[in-house]
C-alpha cells in the first residue's frame, strides 16, 4: 500500500521520525515483551501503557503518541469505545491484535477507525513494519480483509455516486480496480491481464494519484462509493479487460 509523488515524500519523511507507541494489553507479561521489541528498534519509543480501555482513555489524553497497539479483548463495545478513543485523541492510529482474524470482527474494527488488524502471533519484525506503515498514514490490511470490508460496504449501501465529475479512468485501469475490489494481489492481477507485477504497481500509482487515495482499501471503497465497480460483482471488469488500454 504505497503513497505516490508528493505523498511518497511525506511518507518517507514520517518513516524516519521517532514513532511514539502506546501499548494496551491486559497481560503485563505481554506488554513487557512488546516493550522490549520496540526498545531494540531505532526510531521507536513506548511512551505509555494501559491494562484496560479506561486506563487507555486516560493515557492517550495525557501522553502524545502516534500509534496505539491494543489487545482486542479490551474492546468489549467497539461501536462506542473506538470512536470515543478517536474523539479524545484524533491523531492516534489504532492497531488491534486479535487471537484469530475473522470476518465480523475485522469488518467492525476497520469500520470504527482501526488502521490495522493483526494476529497476536505476528512476528516482531512484521509488527514493527506494520507500526511504521500505519504511523506514516497507511492502512495495514490483507487482501482477504479488503474483500470482507468491501462486501460489508456494498451490503450496507454506498449512498450513490457523488455529484462532482470524477477523473477519467482507462479501460485497463478499470480492469485493475475491479481486480482490487475482489481482493486480488498484484501478481494475480498481472497474470490475469498478461503483464508484469511492476506494471501493475505503476498503474496503481497512477490510479491513486487520479483518485486522491493512498492505499488499496481506500481505492476499493472510493470505487464503490462512486459506482466505479459493479455492486454484484460481475462482468464489467472482464468486459473491460477485453478492450485495448
Amino acid at each position: 500500500m504505497t503513497r505516490t509523488t508528493a505523498a511518497e515524500t511525506e511518507t518517507d519523511k514520517k518513516s524516519t521520525d521517532n514513532v511514539r507507541v502506546i501499548l494496551a494489553d491486559s497481560q503485563a507479561i505481554y506488554r513487557v515483551g512488546l516493550r522490549k521489541v520496540f526498545a531494540l528498534e531505532n526510531g521507536m519509543e513506548v511512551v505509555g501503557q494501559a491494562d484496560s480501555m479506561e486506563t487507555l482513555h486516560d493515557v492517550v489524553q495525557s501522553t502524545p503518541a502516534d500509534v496505539v497497539v491494543m489487545e482486542a479483548g479490551l474492546i468489549t463495545a467497539p461501536a462506542t469505545m473506538l470512536p470515543e478513543l478517536v474523539r479524545v485523541s484524533p491523531e492516534i492510529k489504532m492497531i488491534v491484535q486479535v487471537l484469530e482474524i475473522d470476518e465480523p470482527t475485522t469488518v467492525e474494527l476497520y469500520r470504527r477507525g482501526v488502521r490495522g488488524v493483526v494476529p497476536r502471533s505476528i512476528s516482531p519484525e512484521l509488527l514493527l513494519k506494520c507500526v511504521r506503515k500505519i504511523a506514516a498514514g497507511e492502512t495495514w490490511i490483507d487482501n482477504r480483509s479488503v474483500s470482507w470490508v468491501i462486501e460489508a460496504y456494498r451490503t450496507n449501501g454506498s449512498g450513490g455516486a457523488q455529484g462532482k465529475a470524477q477523473p477519467k479512468l482507462s479501460p485497463k485501469e478499470l480492469t485493475i480496480i475491479g481486480c482490487i475490489s475482489k481482493g486480488m494481489r498484484n501478481r494475480e492481477i498481472a497474470d490475469q491481464i498478461g503483464t508484469t507485477e511492476q506494471v501493475i504497481k505503476n498503474y496503481l500509482r497512477k490510479i491513486y494519484d487520479k483518485l486522491g487515495v493512498s492505499d488499496r482499501l481506500e481505492l476499493a471503497l472510493y470505487c464503490i462509493q462512486h459506482q466505479l465497480v459493479p455492486k454484484s460483482g460481475s462482468d464489467a471488469p472482464a468486459a473491460a479487460s477485453k478492450r485495448k488500454p
